[in-house]
């Protein structure tokens, strides 16, 4: 009975905080900057911020409230066993040495790359008009291949398949997706400019959100090189087993996924399906129905008084994410407004925050090409069968959970994960880079002030989507991907923009550069260079954010 009295008192005394209702967002675009907090954080390093002085019962009643929702972030499902079992690092001089190798090779390859391009301009200088008769050509390939897809509008992967070969000479070349496209109207006012041009960089054009090329691996029917079968054929091998050996699927995933079995690999690693293949197809339909069934209970109360306006701060937030082409569509934003508003009435430690929507979308595309062979942007989604749409829900917010399980402390109140991270940033690229560090220091930029999106969004404001998901085939293979190693990443990403970053002699210049870097043509190269770049810093400065470590 005084159990019963307390809960009673709790929910009366804080009638603002019941479960699902929405906490106080910072939001992505403008985060908090509290001197006082942040003094704190320099000070006690790994050390809890202290309660706010003269309220000792603010404390009491959170501990009451924790004790009352404990199972909130419980995962507490037998499948994870296995998975924990295969957590295991990788080789360490294996993948340093790749690491150093993939660093290396990018470095020549863009040097052969600027030397092509100098090369090229220079004989179509030379020689103008047989390159104008060379380009017209092309172009009418193209236009009766365009003919073979549906109308008249040339498909980009009717255009890739046009081109030549990505291997030239014996070498590997750069994608097709940043090779130059021209047309015959603007040809002659192209070369008539060329001189002009030939001290400026060779600027690609404009690859979609998610790239329709093998280079970027997450859609489309393309081309496969034989590497990529042969890696293909491997993570075939691995699933088709009677249990799926999860440290070998680790190494496999760490280097990036293929588009064909990306979601199974997804659902193994993330813990939502065991290895045990006779077991997967109970476990699917245990947690689809358990979904629904959340759906059923609590998705009616989406307008009550109490969980309004966490319904109402979704409702704003879906229409601000990317791709539009795919969000926008009013079916799926029913399911991101369901899949959303149930996760916070599951977990009212934190509610919803500005953030967590972003999350979502890896999933959901990821899923959805598991039904499709098109283009995501340009697909009707409500063209899919509705189990298929049921399924794809239900798994993008299993998975969704899973990941932020592990990183619960980013959206409680204060948000204390992203304040440590963003500290242990600081603290690391001022070792890895002392000059970018006192430069910002100069100009009084502040890390918080950029990198809390970094964490709250997971990089996802700064990379193409395309990006995103390759670079979660890492995470999901890394041990603490997410919590951790996504630490090393932003630090590599940081110190990627150096020489930009010190170009840069005023706050506000440099704050503009960081809230808008360039990544828009940005491919699976240039994720892979990061990542190797990570995994580089990761054991060469294990030491550096000791208070990070959980």
């Amino acid at each position: 009975m005084s159990t019963d009295a307390n809960k009673k008192q709790f929910w009366k005394r804080n009638a603002a905080k019941v479960p699902g209702s929405i906490q106080h967002v910072y939001g992505a675009q403008h985060p908090p900057f509290d001197p006082l907090l942040h003094a704190n954080l320099i000070k006690a390093g790994n050390k809890p911020p202290p309660a706010t002085p003269g309220k000792p019962k603010k404390a009491t009643t959170f501990q009451e409230f924790e004790s009352i929702t404990s199972d909130a972030w419980d995962v507490g499902d037998d499948d994870d066993e296995l998975l924990a079992m295969a957590a295991q690092n990788l080789n360490i001089e294996v993948v340093m040495e790749t690491a150093n190798k993939v660093i290396e090779n990018h470095s020549k390859q863009q040097e052969r790359q600027r030397q092509d391009d100098e090369t090229e301009l220079e004989q179509r200088e030379e020689d103008p008009q047989e390159d104008v008769a060379e380009d017209e050509e092309e172009d009418e390939e193209e236009e009766e291949d365009s003919r073979v897809g549906e109308g008249d509008v040339t498909s980009p992967e009717v255009s890739f398949a046009s081109q030549s070969s990505p291997y030239t000479d014996g070498r590997l070349v750069k994608s097709q997706s940043e090779a130059p496209i021209g047309s015959p109207k603007d040809a002659a006012g192209e070369h008539a400019s060329l001189h002009r041009q030939r001290s400026l960089p060779h600027r690609p054009p404009t690859i979609p959100l998610v790239a329709r090329i093998a280079d970027q691996n997450t859609s489309g029917t393309p081309i496969m090189t034989e590497r990529e079968a042969s890696r293909l054929d491997k993570f075939k091998q691995l699933l088709a087993g009677p249990n799926t050996d999860l440290e070998e699927l680790r190494k496999l995933s760490w280097s990036g996924i293929p588009r064909q079995v990306r979601p199974i690999t997804w659902k193994l690693l993330s813990g939502y399906l065991p290895a045990n293949a006779e077991r997967r197809e109970s476990v699917l339909q245990r947690k689809r129905q358990e979904y629904f069934g959340f759906i059923q209970q609590y998705y009616d109360s989406r307008n009550d008084e109490h969980h309004q306006d966490t319904y109402r701060q979704i409702q704003i937030d879906i229409p601000r994410m990317s791709p539009e082409s795919l969000v926008l569509q009013p079916k799926v934003t029913e399911i991101f407004e369901r899949i959303l508003f149930i996760w916070a009435i599951r977990h009212p430690a934190s509610g919803y925050v500005q953030g967590i929507n972003d999350l979502v979308t890896p999933f959901f595309v990821v899923y959805v090409f598991e039904y499709i062979e098109e283009e995501v942007e340009n697909f009707d989604v409500s063209s899919l069968q509705e189990e298929a749409l049921r399924n794809i829900e239900a798994d993008s917010f299993w998975c969704m959970s899973k990941l932020l399980d592990g990183i619960q402390d980013n959206y409680t109140f204060a948000q204390p994960g992203i304040q440590r991270k963003v500290k242990a940033l600081e603290e690391l690229v001022s070792r890895i880079d002392e000059s970018v560090h006192r430069h910002m220091q100069q100009y009084e930029v502040e890390y918080l002030q950029f990198a809390f999106r970094w964490m709250n969004n997971l990089l996802m404001r700064e990379l193409p989507l395309r990006c995103t998901i390759r670079l979660w085939d890492t995470y999901q293979a890394e041990p603490e991907g997410f919590s951790h190693f996504h630490l090393y990443v932003c630090a590599a990403f940081l110190v990627r923009w150096r020489k930009e970053i010190l170009e840069e002699r005023d706050f506000q210049g440099q704050m503009i550069l960081l809230q808008n870097l360039p990544t828009m043509h940005w491919g699976n190269e240039e994720v892979s260079v990061l990542l190797a770049e990570a995994y580089r810093l990761k054991f060469a400065f294990a030491d550096a954010p000791n208070h990070y470590k959980r």
